[in-house]
């Protein structure tokens, strides 16, 4: 069994802390990204939150027409009979 990686952070006067970055990169964190604190005894997990869904405003493109929700759930049932042939 692999020991986990520790890191050390200072916290500031204002009760900040500056995550490592190899830590921010292994959790995929970025700016304004959520964090979730699990509080366990004596310990503290820091969980990486779901991300918020306005984030994702404007990175897709938009269809050159439209699909419907039925035309969705049948590609997504297509690749799926097909992936569970492989």
């Amino acid at each position: 069994m692999t020991k986990p990686a520790e890191h050390a952070a200072t916290v500031s006067s204002k009760g900040q802390v500056v995550i490592p970055s190899d830590v921010r990169r292994k959790l995929g964190l970025t700016q304004g990204s959520v964090l979730r604190f699990v509080v366990d005894g004596d310990s503290v997990r820091l969980l990486a939150a779901g991300s918020d869904i306005r984030q994702l405003k404007g990175r897709l493109t938009v269809p050159a027409q439209p699909v419907s929700v039925d035309d969705m759930n049948d590609t997504i049932a297509q690749r799926r009979s097909r992936a569970g042939r492989g």
